[in-house]
């Protein structure tokens, strides 16, 4: 896979975006790493970095004020469809995501997200499945102070 485009799709809300304006940094079969700005800066949120696990199944980025300091890191739990034919990679938030502090603080957030949508059908009960899966091997890494082998992709990608 040489650079493809990258799409975001969200289940809630139900969108596919095409990210534009990311910038891949490198690309091979097991991670992608991209710089960006933020698609609707906040007032902290300026820019950020983000490494694709495709394997695992979640985004790792680096949230960034303007000034570059650390926000928090945001982990995405994720699943892949990578399109050969057009070289375009849809990437779906399966809606689990956790944030990590500067301190240290780790929060886990959306998974009333994950019932809403198994509730109104827009996810399978397998998804909702390949989701906690995913967000337990993450924490596991997180918890056992191993974050740095998921972050150290990213750390000076938003210099």
């Amino acid at each position: 896979m040489t650079n493809p485009t990258l799409y975001r799709r969200r289940i809630i809300p139900n969108e596919c975006i095409l990210l534009k304006d990311d910038i891949i940094l490198s690309c091979d079969e097991e991670r992608i790493i991209t710089k960006w700005n933020a698609l609707h800066p906040k007032k902290d949120l300026h820019h950020g970095a983000s490494c694709y696990f495709l394997k695992e199944g979640f985004k790792v980025s680096k949230f960034c004020r303007e000034d570059n300091s650390l926000l928090y890191w945001y982990c995405d739990i994720v699943d892949y469809n990578y399109d050969p034919a057009e070289n375009k990679l849809i990437v779906t938030d399966l809606l689990a995501d956790v944030i990590i502090y500067p301190d240290g603080f780790v929060k886990v957030v959306d998974l009333d997200e994950l019932v809403t949508a198994l509730e109104d059908r827009s996810i399978s009960l397998d998804t909702l499945k390949a989701s906690l899966n995913k967000l337990d091997k993450l924490l596991h890494i997180v918890y056992s102070g191993d974050f740095s082998t998921l972050s150290d992709y990213i750390k000076d990608a938003t210099n």
